[in-house]
């Protein structure tokens, strides 16, 4: 374990102080496109965060490969060398498209090629534990194109949710770090060594995501971008594949007892088929939804609008941080969720407090819709609008006062995209006041 929190903290550390002088970068390269109808930011804002993770990936994998336990996963497994090629190849393509706004088919097909590349270093899924069925395994052409196809929808699915400050790099730290315990246990209490390389892509993972938050939290001074989105959602793909379609469930040796008890105690083998699904379970359902949006509007299903997971939490009415932290707490349920079900399935407890912590999320998601109220005798103690009447008396009103006697502005005129290059740009992003029905209507939305 501590050279895994060696690994961890030499990641996080590269990523971190690369960050600074890859924004300036981005800035003197010009990589701060024109503010677009669906973006929440209000200034421009450099992109290019993927190579400070890019490097953070790749001091990781060297301190790794020098530290004597880990060692030994570089000399029994080719699987770091194969998803060293895989990133490099896909956190060029993001780089590319971060400075000049490349095709999406053009993503797209390099995001296979950059699987391709992994499944022919022996990255790749070999057999399928299915329940009932049993361990199954698969032709060549199978577990290529299941595999082609989990790196697609999880690189995709990981870029789509990037749309808030410090949203995608939190999310992934928490479902990298559910998986980093899960795949440990799995090396450490099975001693199976076909999990290492799963634990040390998370680990490695978590450094990177960690390294790069305090330069993206709200307000974000840098963007990782299509370089940085796609990279990380690509070294979580390979955590997944590896540890799904490398490891052995014979290995275990978990068929003993009656047949309840190897029932129990086969849920280990069957997580591996849910765990990459619910580390990505949200930003999944936002990618099928916005496909499904947008095919019914007769859009490309690579159309960009403000229908997402997040600008739906922004337009109830949720602040931008707390917009971020609401999908965080979703995020940690649904992947601590899974791995506490794999370690005690038995336990009606966990069930109960799963079901519990969720009844939480859904009063979150709809607190905006309560405005409580406060009595008469202490609303000198609150903020005015929780008050009953007097909400714009004192010095909140007279604040108000001078804006209400200047000149209306359309709306239009508020948005018109600011270029990089004006003063004032400063990285900082901000949420003001807007119009949602406009904003959405810019963006081609129907509501």
């Amino acid at each position: 374990m501590r050279e895994y929190l060696l690994t961890l903290c030499i990641t996080a550390a590269v990523t971190y102080l690369l960050t600074g002088p890859v924004r300036k970068f981005a800035i003197v390269a010009g990589a701060m496109p024109e503010i677009r109808a669906r973006d929440v930011h209000r200034e421009p804002t450099p992109r290019l965060g993927g190579i400070a993770m890019f490097f953070g990936l790749c001091a990781g994998l060297l301190v790794a490969d020098h530290l004597t336990n880990l060692h030994e996963v570089f000399e029994t497994s080719n699987e770091p060398r194969a998803l060293l090629s895989g990133a490099a190849l896909i956190w060029l393509i993001g780089v590319l498209d971060d400075k000049f706004e490349i095709d999406a088919l053009i993503k797209l097909g390099g995001q296979m090629i950059a699987a391709g590349v992994m499944v022919m270093q022996g990255l790749t899924i070999l057999w399928l534990p299915i329940p009932g069925v049993g361990n199954v395994a698969l032709t060549q052409w199978q577990g290529t194109l299941l595999t082609v196809a989990l790196v697609v929808i999880t690189i995709n699915a990981v870029n789509f949710v990037d749309g808030l400050d410090g949203l995608a790099a939190g999310m992934v730290c928490i479902a990298s770090a559910a998986f980093f315990l899960y795949a440990y246990r799995i090396w450490v209490s099975y001693g199976i060594e076909a999990a290492a390389p799963a634990t040390l892509f998370a680990v490695i993972l978590m450094g990177m995501c960690l390294g790069f938050l305090p330069h993206n939290m709200h307000p974000a001074r840098i963007f990782m971008g299509d370089s940085g989105s796609m990279l990380i959602g690509l070294v979580l793909a390979a955590g997944a594949i590896s540890i799904t379609g490398q490891m052995d469930p014979d290995a275990m040796n978990l068929f003993s007892g009656s047949e309840r008890e190897t029932v129990h105690q086969m849920v280990p083998v069957y997580i591996p088929l849910l765990m990459p699904l619910t580390i990505i379970a949200i930003p999944a359902a936002d990618l099928v939804l916005a496909i499904v949006r947008r095919t019914w509007r007769g859009q490309s299903p690579f159309a960009a609008d403000r229908g997402h997971l997040h600008h739906r939490l922004l337009e109830v009415g949720h602040s931008h941080s707390r917009a971020v932290l609401i999908m965080y707490f979703w995020s940690a349920l649904i992947g601590f969720g899974a791995l506490s079900y794999s370690v005690n399935n038995a336990s009606m407890w966990i069930v109960l407090s799963v079901v519990a912590l969720s009844a939480i999320g859904l009063v979150l998601l709809l607190l905006p819709r309560f405005t409580p109220r406060t009595p008469r005798w202490a609303e000198g103690f609150v903020p005015p609008r929780y008050r009953r009447g007097r909400g714009a008396e004192g010095p909140a009103a007279e604040a108000m006062a001078p804006a209400a006697s200047t000149p209306s502005v359309p709306a239009e005129q508020h948005h018109a995209p600011v270029r990089a290059g004006v003063s004032g740009v400063n990285g900082a992003t901000a949420i003001g006041p807007r119009s949602r029905l406009l904003d959405r209507r810019k963006a081609g939305s129907s509501r």
